[in-house]
């Protein structure tokens, strides 16, 4: 994602001074600064306060700074590193909606996918089918509701046919179930009872099993959980780095050995972190899930320990100079200190992105390949 052009700047990334550098009168142009605050680290700013300073019209000054940096032109990013977990995300926890005796459940670690059963109450199946909304009520003929949309693009996609795909529970959507649940070995009522479907965005894993066969179950009663059946990373960030962990960023996983693989952030929550200790206040986190390029890039690891790096902003083909050789200009402003020879001269610079003890830079006269003064 990009920044804003030159000069303009945002949050951490901005060229921002704790306290303008106090001026003095007299032809010194570019005032020594000390405990600058730039892109949220203290960095000390060189001075042009020696004898022969110039000043930001391109004065030449008599003497050479201590040291030197050459102007570049490169891609800047800021960036933000952070610690992730490889796993199959976050377990949704499956409650029956029925009462009875479990009759069968399947193997943790088993995939189960649309039309096939998450498991069985009193030897009837409870089915998964894909969709958002969450099964909630009987399903009938007169009713109407995304519920109702997502039972029949499940129909349609198991094979079942002569209705219309939309909000409308129909005699024809009816039929369709009926021909469903004889196919499943259940009573073609036509209607589809509270709990005899669960609704998943796709094909599921079962992490856990709560219960076990023969067991009675009560309505509310926790079943299994299930994941996703794709490895993800999943990463703990401050609220702080929300500006990093946007929906859809790409981001860089090192995984284990040192190899590194794409990954693009599909999904952004708030969680709860409680406090350490007994009158310690719960905090506020942010969890990030982050999709690999590839499922090949995850094999063999679970739960493994990965490093993520989120990219906040880039700057393509700018000119860029090391952080120190910035100036402060008794007019106002920055500017670096542009070494030609035995002598230098100041030259006033616009600021834009900061990132990696690097900062953007542009201005009137300003090139790449120019050697610059660095403090020592």
């Amino acid at each position: 994602m990009d920044t804003a052009t030159p000069g303009e700047g945002s949050g951490a990334t901005a060229a921002t001074a704790t306290a303008r550098p106090r001026r003095r009168a007299g032809r010194l142009a570019v005032l020594p600064v000390l405990g600058l605050v730039l892109a949220g680290a203290a960095v000390v700013v060189n001075g042009a306060d020696r004898p022969g300073g110039g000043d930001p019209t391109g004065t030449a000054a008599a003497v050479r700074p201590p040291a030197t940096a050459v102007v570049t032109r490169e891609t800047l990013q800021d960036t933000r590193d952070a610690d992730g977990e490889i796993g199959y995300g976050p377990a949704t926890a499956v409650v029956s909606r029925r009462p009875g005796t479990v009759t069968w459940l399947p193997d943790s670690g088993a995939r189960i996918t649309r039309g096939r059963s998450l498991y069985r109450i009193d030897d009837d199946p409870v089915v998964l089918m894909y969709g958002s909304p969450p099964a909630y009520r009987d399903l009938r003929p007169g009713v109407e509701g995304p519920d109702v949309e997502s039972l029949e693009r499940n129909l349609r996609a198991l094979g079942y046919d002569g209705f219309t795909v939309d909000d409308e529970y129909t005699s024809a959507t009816a039929a369709a179930v009926t021909r469903w649940q004889e196919d499943r070995g259940l009573a073609g009522t036509g209607v589809v009872e509270l709990g005899r479907v669960v609704f998943a965005p796709s094909a599921v894993r079962v992490e856990s099993r709560d219960v076990q066969a023969g067991q009675p179950v009560a309505p509310g009663q926790k079943v299994l959980s299930h994941t996703g059946t794709a490895k993800v990373v999943t990463v703990r960030l401050k609220t702080e780095d929300q500006r990093v962990a946007e929906k859809g960023a790409k981001v860089s996983v090192t995984l284990p050995g040192g190899g590194t693989v794409g990954g693009r952030v599909t999904e952004v929550s708030t969680v709860i972190v409680p406090g350490e200790g007994r009158d310690a206040e719960p905090e506020t986190e942010l969890e990030a899930l982050v999709s690999l390029d590839g499922r090949r890039a995850a094999e063999g690891l679970d739960r493994a320990a990965v490093d993520v790096t989120f990219t906040a902003s880039r700057r393509r083909n700018v000119l860029t100079v090391p952080v120190a050789a910035l100036v402060a200009l008794r007019e106002g402003g920055f500017g670096v200190e542009v070494v030609e020879g035995p002598a230098s001269r100041h030259v006033a610079v616009r600021t834009g992105l900061f990132a990696g003890g690097r900062v953007e830079v542009s201005g009137e006269g300003l090139a790449e390949g120019m050697t610059v003064g660095m403090p020592e």
